[in-house]
Order: C-alpha cells, then structure tokens, then sequence
C-alpha cells in the first residue's frame, strides 16, 4: 500500500485525477498505511496551496420550518427537533454579522437559509436585496447556500447582485441519496451547480460523511465532484442530532475522518478543502491534523443550528502549526469568477 499512496502522490502532484477504482483503493487504507496516507496528502497540499489556510464564516439566516426532508437536518419540518426558527434575517443584522467574521479573519461570509429553494418572487427579492448590502458593505466576499435554484436567470440575478460563491453540496453519493433525501432528486443539486457555473459564480459543493454510506460511496461523490469542477469541496461530519432520522447512527473516529480529508486532497489536488461542520465534535485532539491531511480551508465560527469554537482558538492552531491563514486569499479564489 505504501508504494500505492506514493504513486498516488506523484499523480496528484502532476495534477492528474486520480480514478474511482484508485480513490476506492486509497479509501481502504488502515493503521499505519492512514500514516502514510496523511503524509502524502500534506504534500500534495504544500503543493498546491502553499502555507495558506483560508477561513469563512456563516449565518444561519432563515431557520427551521424547511419543506425538505433531508434526515441529517435539524431544520426539517418532517423532524420534530427542537431549534429556534425565524424568518429570514434583516440586511443590517447580516452587515453587522459579516463585519464581525472579518474582525476574526474570514475572507468570506455565506448566507444559509432553509428553504426549498429560488423561484421568482418575494423570497428572491428579499436575498438579492440582501446580497447587495453585503456586497455594498464589503467586509468579506459574499457566498450564499439557498437552495434548489429553479431557473438560469434566477443564478444570473444573484451574480449581478453580487453574490461571488454559490454553495449548493450533494451531500452524498447518487446511489446513496435517496436513504437521505426524498422530497427533491439529485438531477435538481446538479442543475443548480450547473445554473451557478453558467452564471459565473464559483462553486462550494461537497458532503456530509459518517451518514451509513459505504467507503465506495464516499469515492462515488468525490468522482461527481471531480467532474463537476467544483472550486471549493467542504467535508461535514455527521452530528447526529437528536430526534432526526439518524440520531443513533455512531459517530466517525478521527482517524476515518483524517482519511477521508486526505483521499479528497489526493482526487481533487488543486482544489481548496474546506473541513466543516462536526470538525471539533469528532476529531478531537486530532483536530490540527486535518490541514496535515490536506485541508487547506475551514469554517470558522458556528454553524446553522450547532455551535462551533471559538475563533481565536482556531487562528492559534492555524499559527502553531506554522501555517498563515490567508487574509488575501479572497482575491485569489476570484479568480475562477
């Protein structure tokens, strides 16, 4: 196996994709084998990415109440999980929020809102007049996650308003999908990318992993990544939360998740990855090897319905481990607009 993951390696570092029955390969990888695997990982990420780690925040801008019955979500109407919810957040408050994220290095700040998604009408205005205060103000790059976008015009409208990242995740493998979700297809995630690309906005879509899916599943999605061209690839962690479908499911060791980071930075070399949602939860005190293992992006702050950390905590780790976290890195993913 050793020989395999250098050879795997070298490929990455030439920027070559690496193949479904490779990535399948690497996934297998256990005990010291996940050693070498990290190591390799590092290396194709110094490659690419230098000592830069980029950082972005998020709000959680519309909460609970959501039509989808996704079964990780605590926002969904078809769970009885006890969150808040609102209806969508002012501009001013979304101003005053991105501000803050800047005061604590994050280049970008994502609007998330919990929802089917983007027809004409109220809804759509409403966001738009959002994105534009906070492209106006201009604190950070402004992303957003909206949902199904259901027409190109629509995807056209949120670019002109100002909107520089769209993300839309699969969330999982296509044959793994409907366990998760029924109530809209993958084709409608795809053709939201799609819409996003065409539009000219850069792409953040990736998954949630530790959902019962199989190590053939998680390569299956990385493969659907790969083709999609996706710029920035956010790996969650499932926190099973209580009282939606997949409260019982165990959580995912650290090491399983240090493997996963590392496979995603050998498939997709050049691309930024983002480690999100359920980081501090399940990697414990191997939270600081997920840039070893080649992430080169996280989420800081919290998240939509759970908490993350505190920001300074992660800037020191970013420091300690000698890396730079990037406040120019937003001209650099620009550049893919």
């Amino acid at each position: 196996m050793r020989t395999f993951i250098r050879e795997m390696e070298d490929k990455a570092i030439a920027n070559e994709r690496l193949s479904y029955e490779e990535g399948c390969r690497l996934i297998q990888a256990e005990g010291a084998d996940i050693i070498d695997l990290i190591s390799s990982a590092n290396r194709v990420r110094q490659h690419f990415c230098g000592d830069q780690i980029n950082l972005c925040s998020i709000s959680n801008a519309k909460s609970g109440n959501c039509s989808e019955n996704c079964s990780f979500c605590a926002q969904s109407a078809y769970h009885g999980t006890a969150i808040d919810t609102y209806p969508l957040t002012s501009s001013e408050k979304l101003v005053s929020e991105a501000k803050t994220a800047a005061s604590h290095n994050a280049e970008a700040f994502g609007i998330v809102v919990a929802w089917w998604g983007l027809r004409e009408g109220p809804d759509l205005d409403a966001i738009l007049e959002r994105i534009r205060a906070l492209s106006s103000a201009g604190h950070t790059r402004t992303d957003a996650s909206l949902g199904i976008i259901a027409e190109r015009k629509i995807a056209v409208q949120l670019k002109e308003a100002g909107l520089a990242f769209y993300n839309h995740n699969l969330e999982t493998a296509r044959s793994f999908f409907p366990n998760i979700c029924t109530t809209h297809s993958y084709d409608e995630r795809l053709k939201t990318i799609q819409y996003c690309k065409e539009a000219g906005m850069g792409i953040c879509s990736g998954g949630i992993f530790g959902m019962g899916e199989s190590l053939d599943q998680r390569i299956e999605l990385a493969v659907a990544l790969q083709e999609l061209d996706v710029d920035v690839v956010p790996l969650n962690f499932l926190n099973a939360i209580k009282d939606t479908p997949l409260e019982d499911l165990p959580p995912l060791q650290p090491m399983e998740i240090l493997k996963i980071i590392a496979v995603y930075r050998l498939m997709m070399p050049s691309k930024d990855i983002m480690t999100a949602g359920g980081r501090e939860l399940h990697l414990r005190d191997l939270q600081s090897w997920m840039f070893t293992a080649g992430a080169s992006h996280t989420l800081i702050g919290n998240y939509l319905t759970t908490s993350g950390r505190k920001s300074d905590d992660d800037l020191r780790m970013i420091e300690d481990l000698g890396l730079k976290h990037a406040s120019s890195c937003q001209e650099k993913l620009l550049e893919v607009i």
